[in-house]
């Protein structure tokens, strides 16, 4: 069976935000916004703000009773596209998104029959917001961490949007989406569900 452009897909997304619900949350929004753009091109899904949920620190699949880290693995391996959504903190990604491709880290050691790693064959993408310059350091950050863990980065995989320098305005209290940011949202959504239709069918050779 081939893809084509009709063929469903999955994603979900895991915010990185700091601040659990019901808190406003740019990196929240910016991540729907990428999951609304995914929409019209076929691909459903779920967002997860990890701030929400008991995700333990480790580098296991499952850290132990409340870890909810298993149902958001299960939910991940299901689908086709991995979104990463983080604010910038210090420059960095959040302590938040680290810990997530710290449990990610997992999956390098997990393999299906032929000898692949299970996250084989998926997409991933990024979202970055904040009020310093960084957002480019950010996602080259997480992109080799989603690449290591098994995650294929299509081209112009990340959208965001950064602040001037030395003042507070959050991605969230702009009113309205900046023409770019909604464009470069829109070519990540198109690329990433382009190649997650081609994986799909034509994963990568037994390992």
């Amino acid at each position: 069976m081939e893809a084509n452009e009709t063929t469903p897909l999955r994603a979900v997304a895991l915010v990185c935000t700091l601040s659990p619900s019901p808190k406003p949350s740019s990196s929240q929004l910016l991540a729907e916004q990428t999951m609304e753009a995914l929409s019209k091109h076929g691909v459903s899904g779920k967002v997860f703000r990890i701030a929400d949920h008991d995700v333990r620190p480790g580098v296991e699949t499952d850290m132990g009773e409340g870890d909810f880290w298993p149902e958001i693995r299960e939910t991940i391996l299901g689908t086709d596209i991995l979104i990463l959504s983080t604010p910038i903190w210090l420059g960095h990604p959040s302590s938040i998104a680290q810990r997530v491709l710290e449990r990610l880290n997992a999956e390098i050691s997990e393999s299906d029959d032929a000898g692949r790693m299970l996250t084989y064959g998926k997409t991933a993408a990024v979202c970055v917001v904040g009020n310093e310059d960084g957002a480019h350091h950010v996602s080259a950050e997480l992109f080799q961490g989603l690449n290591d863990c098994g995650f294929t980065l299509p081209a112009n995989a990340v959208t965001y949007w950064v602040g001037e320098a030395m003042q507070g305005t959050d991605y969230q209290d702009l009113g309205k989406t900046p023409d770019k940011t909604k464009a470069t949202t829109a070519t990540l959504a198109a690329n990433t569900a382009h190649l997650a239709r081609r994986l799909k069918y034509a994963n990568y050779p037994p390992s």
